[in-house]
């Protein structure tokens, strides 16, 4: 198993007490498992820590007022991971898992039924699955390019369409758009990319094929066998780093990813005073 150690540090303004959810930690989900973590938070901080008990995905939640700084650590083994095979097949709807059912539908960031008929004409001839899926991928990298500044919180798939560039979530919320209009369950995911240049927290998505969940970048820039889950959704709007309920300034964003040793390190730890299990109000 590939052993790596991610870290993120975080540091925000909150004007006035401002109800937040962070999602920073590794994730306990299949695949991957933490073997240390450590989370230190400003002084007088309070944070309380749950877990989606399907998708292993852990949230921080709390009022948060002033300036306030998340510094994470972690240790994680990720099992191997394959790159995307062309012979894999898509399940006609009906015999898709219930919970699969969501990600064939239009969402925030992906207006799917604006695409269904440019996915038919430029996809259609291909098999589904695999080799269709594939093909979604190829014309990302011909036909968008990675660029800084062009997009922000706003853009949906259609402008990027347009606009034929973005970032990491643009291209994931257009290929999930491609991929959803052309008959393949798709959701985004956040995670900590191992080679990814300069580091960053990164959004990618999965497709789900053959009864499972198969990882792809469609940046192409880091390669899926390094990734840290974080979370998964539907969009962007499910697995950003920080949502609050309120304006927020953000000073500082640091990630590191690095591959480490085989040594056993210790269990999973949080700092008490730090991270607890409470619910929390203004």
């Amino acid at each position: 198993m590939l052993r790596v150690s991610v870290q993120s540090r975080l540091a925000f303004n909150f004007p006035q007490p401002t109800e937040t959810i962070a999602a920073i930690l590794a994730a306990h989900a299949p695949g991957q498992i933490v073997e240390s973590e450590s989370l230190i938070v400003s002084d007088g901080v309070r944070l309380a820590e749950s877990q989606d008990p399907v998708s292993g995905a852990r949230l921080l939640r709390g009022c948060l007022s002033g300036e306030v700084t998340l510094d994470y650590h972690a240790v994680v083994r990720i099992a191997p991971r394959l790159d995307l095979p062309s012979t894999l097949q898509v399940a006609p709807w009906s015999q898709l898992p219930v919970a699969v059912l969501p990600y064939l539908l239009p969402s925030r960031y992906c207006p799917v039924d604006q695409f269904l008929r440019f996915a038919a004409r430029e996809f259609g001839h291909i098999a589904p699955g695999g080799a269709r899926a594939l093909a979604i991928l190829d014309w990302l990298a011909v036909h968008v390019d990675y660029v800084h500044g062009v997009s922000n919180g706003n853009t949906d798939a259609a402008a990027t369409f347009i606009d034929r560039a973005g970032v990491c979530r643009d291209f994931t919320h257009l290929g999930m758009t491609l991929c959803r209009a052309a008959g393949i369950p798709a959701r985004a995911v956040a995670a900590y990319a191992l080679a990814l240049d300069p580091p960053d927290f990164h959004a990618v998505f999965e497709v789900f094929l053959d009864g499972g969940w198969w990882l792809v970048d469609p940046t192409r820039l880091a390669p899926v066998a390094g990734m840290v889950r974080i979370a998964h959704g539907r969009d962007a709007a499910d697995i950003a780093f920080l949502t609050t309920a309120g304006l927020v300034e953000q000073t500082e964003l640091r990630v590191t990813v690095s591959e480490i040793g085989a040594a056993p390190l210790d269990k999973a730890s949080h700092n008490p005073n730090t991270v607890e299990e409470a619910a929390l109000t203004c």
